[in-house]
């Protein structure tokens, strides 16, 4: 801001505070009692603050207010699969898209609850430190149910598939498992994002303006946050970057005022994207200044603002009350939301009162969570091929390869928005600790994701020294710009810093924020080859060589990982000089290398040619789909994708591998679809891991060798190419997603085998199908194989008399069973008036005295599942009148 704002805000605060006079911290106020409503205790609270400190306190950083007693609080944590980003180790679930696949609301909902434990659990130590900063607090933002209507969307590996019906349900019973059951207390919160037509591109983000239909905003992009926000009753709602109708989501007419709080009574707490209300004045330009856009998006009830620098939206709120473009009144109404959600967690009371509060630490990481990773690691696993029973393999073979980018990445697997475990199994670890001690396992990466050249893992840092010591002299400064002396100069052995939070210290008495480092060290090499020196970073970095600038990324802000590749001889020492700089949030710095090592066909064969089973581990990266990200790698474009392809070395090399005559195993690792038209036509065996979390590696064993009998589904359509959907950036429904799209695609939606078989009979309408009243379906699966194992149960309604736009058929229920050999079981659904009404072109949602069709079995009604009986269908014939639903 200019001067004159600053000055504005130092008189409007001098007046508040003369309004009001300061009192003493050791006063006993009533918002301090614990036996008062929440209510009268917000509205004590929330009248006793001055105007700039209840500004203040819509910020995700909210500062102490010491003379009431009040502690700092720092609104955002995530928990997308499991809890993410803090310093301590938890436990680690299968990426979003992963837990999806499981289609069970029951092992979603006890993640859930276990996730919620461990994070109260954290929070509680946290508070004992002394500490309430960033990924600490108990407001998490999650999960994030937009709908994932577009493979090439980076961040859709955080959604739970294409499905409204599928995500409403998965995110209800995480919402379920993180707010408990107790009548007073939430034990944590969770916050539905990012409201509401939200799913790329990522690159556009900041200005883009998303233009759809009322009947894709009904029938697509809402129904999973009605879910949330009416039924379950979620704490917290995210409004989005993006516009809407020619509005910033944080700002829209028709979403937050209209829907959110007028048609849905919404009684929580809305934050905004991380810098989105800066879009405003910066690239929306729907407001004048920051001031304008504060007013704005308050009075649309965006409560925080989330920014990640120092510029901060909300901060000019104080011109704005000057400027009455809003008044104090209306700033109240945000501050007691806020303080109502911090009532209901307990922050205010006796940790003897709260429950959840006195949830003990040794539960994080205990063997029952551990469990139950892997329960669902190997619940989300989709058998997409297994063409002559190829799976399972034996475990006596003599020699099994493994290959591929993935086969031995730890990182890869643990997806993004993660939390970082004690113990990660590998898929190379888990297939090494599966077979017997005869059978040899012998690894070959391969490739990279997008290059025949491999980069080995190597610990240079063991080859490092500095004057005599191991390691390098590591010197730290004050501000980000390595000026005056350092602060601290000390020998360190290697560079692996992970640091959530500012409050932790980088060296003594130096906080991790706004400090520069510079770390020198002379590098001997063992051998003469080529390397590549390797940088993860948050924020700048850069490299120098014998005093030569290598590698810039001074300028980087957020994560980013980079290599430079050069040329060493054995025993021909380099001189390193490594600088890094860190602003503000999480601290993130490793330095290590690897060997390139250039891959040849023959290189391959020579390696495979006694093997007896090849799997290869391949797919992509979450560290090359996400968020924003800066990536150079073809078919990848700022987080997003532009191919959604395998990447054509990974082809190749399986074609060369193909070519040995010997059974080729594809397991992919991804968040999203992936088209693999080749593989699904010559390979005889495909599955999907997805990011599987701390036990994928153990999970793909046990399926890969018949300990698990596979029954995960696909969220999502498994496309043959892009060439078969629209441009990415168009938002409507129309061509996309099962129930729109209807070319042939690669693998459908809800598709998935088993080691087993499964029979379907006795498909019956158990009551009087009368508009306005829900009906009762039952049906009968019988496992008809020799192997007990999952089955997942799927309902779809189709409405064959409707005209214009409608869905060909939809999810409307599912559920996960388990049966022995020769076993059955009666499958019940119940279908509301909502899940077997139709929208109108209008969007009003109708229940009509016609006829609907219901079909149930182990997957989609395509025409060959239909007529081959694995899918059964029934013709419901409605009566009675129109009903309209809200």
């Amino acid at each position: 801001m200019k001067l004159p704002k600053l000055l504005l805000g130092l008189l409007v605060f001098a007046a508040t505070s003369a309004q009001r006079p300061a009192a003493s911290p050791a006063a006993t106020y009533p918002f301090q009692n614990p036996d008062l409503s929440i209510d009268q205790r917000v509205d004590d609270l929330v009248g006793r603050l001055t105007l700039p400190e209840k500004v203040s306190q819509m910020l995700n950083a909210s500062p102490a207010i010491d003379r009431l007693g009040i502690p700092a609080y720092n609104w955002w944590n995530e928990a997308l699969h499991g809890v993410a980003r803090t310093s301590m180790k938890t436990t680690v679930f299968p990426q979003a898209i992963g837990l999806a696949a499981t289609f069970d609301k029951d092992a979603m909902l006890q993640m859930a609850t276990i996730t919620s434990d461990e994070a109260r659990a954290v929070h509680q130590e946290y508070v004992r430190r002394g500490e309430r900063g960033i990924y600490q607090g108990l407001t998490f933002w999650t999960p994030n149910i937009n709908i994932f209507r577009d493979p090439r969307w980076g961040r859709g590996q955080e959604t739970y598939g294409e499905d409204p019906y599928l995500t409403g349900q998965l995110g209800s019973a995480l919402v379920k498992g993180f707010q408990g059951d107790d009548p007073k207390y939430l034990k944590i919160t969770a916050c539905a994002k990012h409201f509401a037509v939200h799913s790329g591109p990522e690159q556009l983000r900041h200005e883009f303006n998303a233009k759809i239909s009322d009947y894709d905003l009904w029938d697509t992009y809402l129904p999973a946050f009605r879910d949330l926000i009416v039924d379950a009753k979620v704490a917290g709602v995210m409004c989005a970057y993006n516009a809407y109708a020619s509005q910033p989501c944080c700002g829209s007419d028709i979403l937050m005022t209209n829907i959110l709080y007028n048609k849905w009574k919404f009684k929580g707490y809305v934050t905004s994207d991380c810098d989105g209300l800066n879009d405003f004045w910066q690239h929306h330009k729907t407001d004048p200044d920051a001031a304008t856009a504060a007013a704005n998006a308050v009075l649309h009830g965006t409560d925080i603002e989330c920014a990640t620098g120092k510029l901060f939206t909300y901060n000019s709120l104080l011109e704005s009350v000057q400027k009455k473009l809003i008044t104090e009144q209306q700033l109240d109404v945000s501050v007691k939301r806020l303080y109502k959600i911090r009532f209901q967690l307990g922050m205010f009371d006796p940790v003897e009162r709260v429950k959840y509060a006195q949830i003990p630490l040794s539960v994080v990481e205990s063997a029952p969570h551990q469990a139950h990773a892997l329960k669902m690691a190997r619940e989300s696993v989709v058998l997409l091929k297994n063409e002559k029973n190829t799976l399972p393999l034996r475990k006596d073979l003599k020699k099994i390869v493994v290959l591929g980018p993935n086969a031995n990445n730890e990182a890869v697997q643990l997806g993004n928005y993660n939390g970082f475990p004690t113990d990660i199994v590998t898929p190379l670890e888990g297939i090494r600790a599966k077979v017997g001690k005869d059978t040899e396992v012998t690894y070959v990466q391969g490739v990279d994701y997008a290059s025949n050249t491999v980069y080995e893992p190597l610990d240079v840092n063991k080859r490092l020294a500095f004057n005599g010591q191991p390691g390098f002299q590591a010197e730290y400064f004050k501000g980000t710009n390595l000026e005056g002396a350092p602060v601290a100069t000390r020998q360190e052995a290697g560079l692996d810093r992970y640091l959530a939070n500012v409050k932790m210290e980088v060296a003594p008495g130096l906080p991790a924020e706004n400090f520069s480092a510079r770390y020198r060290a002379t590098f001997t090499p063992e051998k003469t080859e080529e390397l590549a020196l390797q940088i993860t970073g948050d924020d700048g970095y850069r490299l120098f060589v014998d005093d030569k600038l290598v590698l810039d990324n001074w300028a980087g802000r957020g994560v980013s990982t980079k290599q430079y590749v050069l040329p060493v001889t054995a025993g021909k020492p380099l001189g390193l000089r490594l600088e890094y700089l860190q602003t503000d949030r999480r601290t993130i710095l490793k330095f290590t290398g690897a060997k390139v090592v250039p891959m040849t066909a023959a290189n391959i064969l020579a390696q495979v040619k006694d093997a007896d089973a090849l799997v290869f581990v391949g797919g992509i990266s979450p560290r090359l789909e996400g968020e924003e990200m800066k990536v150079d790698v073809p078919g990848f474009s700022g987080g997003d994708r532009t191919s959604i392809g395998l990447p054509q070395v990974q082809t190749d090399l399986l074609k060369i591998l193909h070519s040995t005559g010997k059974p080729v195993v594809l397991a992919l690792m991804t968040g999203s679809a992936i088209a693999t038209p080749w593989e699904a036509a010559n390979l005889p065996a495909i599955l999907n891991t997805w990011y599987g979390g701390q036990a994928a590696g153990t999970a793909l064993a046990d399926v890969l060798f018949g300990d698990y009998n596979p029954a995960g589904r696909l969220p999502v359509t498994f496309y043959k190419s892009e060439t078969q959907l629209p441009a990415f950036d168009n938002y409507s429904m129309e061509g996309r997603t099962y129930r729109y799209f209807t070319g042939e695609p690669l693998f459908p939606f809800g598709h998935g085998l088993s080691y087993t078989t499964f029979k379907y009979s006795n498909l019956k309408v158990l009551s009087k199908p009368t508009t306005g009243q829900p009906i009762r379906v039952s049906v009968e699966v019988q496992n008809t194989g020799q192997r007990a194992g999952d089955e997942v149960v799927q309902l779809y309604v189709r409405h064959p008399g409707a005209t214009g736009r409608v869905a060909r058929h939809a999810l409307e229920g599912f559920r996960r069973i388990n049966l022995g050999p020769g076993a059955k079981q009666t499958v019940q659904f119940t279908l509301t008036p909502r899940q077997l009404a139709r929208l109108t072109a209008q969007a009003q949602r109708v229940e009509l005295a016609e006829k609907v069709q219901v079909f149930v079995g182990g997957g989609q009604p395509l025409a060959a599942s239909v007529s081959a009986g694995r899918v059964l269908k029934t013709d419901v014939s409605l009566t009675g009148a129109k009903v309209v639903i809200d």
